[in-house]
Formats: C-alpha cells, structure tokens, sequence
C-alpha cells in the first residue's frame, strides 16, 4: 500500500453565498456569488434517516435516505444589505434594513474554503438552502472588549434536478485545477444527465 499524505482541517476562509434562480426538471442556475464578511466558523449537519427490514426472525436490508443538512454559519458581521439579500428583508432608499413579518428568504447556494495543515485548501459548495433570521445578543464592555459576532443558521436540502446537495474539491488534486480557479467566480454545475 502507497503512503498517504495525511491533511487535516486547521482553518476556515472566504464564504461567498449566491441565490438560487432556478432548480426544476430543466436545470440549475445561480446568481453571481457574493461574499460575506471574515469566517469564523461554519458547522454543517446533515440528517441521515435509516430503516432496517427484519426477516427470519434478524435484520435483512437496512436503507438511508437524506433529509434536511442543518447549516450554521458565524462571521464577523452580516451587513445589513446581506441581511437583506439573505433574509428577504428591504434596505430603503435611507439605508433603513425593513424586516417585515411577510419576508421571505431566498434558496442560496453557499459555499466556503478550509486551510489543511499541509498548506492545500478544500473547497466546499452547499448547493440549496434557506437561512433564518439570526439570534442578537448584546454585552455591555466589562473593562475589556468582547467581540460580539453573528452566527446565523439555515437547512440545505438536494437540488431538484439532479438531488446533488453538495460540491467539494482538493486543491491538493491536479485535476481540479481549473475547477477551483473560479471556484467562487460561479457555483459549480455540472454537464452530467440529471439522476432520475
């Protein structure tokens, strides 16, 4: 067996998010992607629902299915046009952020870069998902600062036209080269024959 080069996760960089305007049996196809300001962390949880077929008195088959990717995101601050992009809310001629009971969030796409400990990066695309309104929490100074950043949470779920939920690549793979040049130029799509 050849050695394998051992990467580990040590940072996270660059989250970009871009909507969604279209997912039907036709295609795919997103807005410019737009980033958000410094990453501080990025947790994604996918649910993985399980069902096992008994027989002759023992467990025979046992079958998986996706269900919701629960996503969490923190950064150093979500301007309040992004609030507004991402939320469904409206930013006024003043520069007022209007949240109102009847928005809406739009399908983003979102995706991120990890640094690996041998200096490569992984690139990562979650393809389809809404985000909720964040928690505020607010501090006053105790005699030091203490940095009061959001994190905001949303559910990802497979794409409609092909059920692809997520794009990664290596950089460390010279194959994905080209791929990951402009990997936050576009979401990645694919020329493959949708899955039925």
């Amino acid at each position: 067996m050849p050695d394998q080069k051992i990467a580990v996760p040590v940072g996270l960089q660059d989250i970009y998010y871009a909507k969604l305007i279209k997912d039907d049996a036709t295609g795919v196809e997103y807005d410019t992607p737009k980033m958000l300001l410094p990453a501080i962390t990025a947790n994604v949880t996918p649910t993985v629902n399980s069902a096992t077929l008994y027989g002759n008195d023992g467990p025979i088959i046992t079958a998986n299915a996706l269900g919701e990717i629960a996503v969490e995101i923190g950064v150093a601050d979500i301007q309040l046009e992004t609030q507004a992009d991402l939320l469904g809310a409206t930013v006024n001629a003043d520069g007022l952020l209007i949240d109102n009971s009847d928005d809406q969030a739009p399908e983003v796409a979102l995706g991120y870069r990890r640094s690996m400990s041998d200096g490569s990066f992984r690139y990562t695309w979650l393809l389809k998902g809404k985000f909720q309104l964040p928690t505020e929490e607010a501090q006053t100074k105790q005699g030091e600062p203490t940095f009061q950043t959001p994190t905001i949470t949303g559910v990802f779920l497979k794409r409609l036209y092909d059920g692809n939920w997520r794009f990664r690549a290596d950089s460390s793979n010279t194959a994905s080269a080209a791929l990951i040049a402009s990997w936050f130029d576009a979401v990645p799509s694919l020329t493959a024959i949708p899955n039925p």
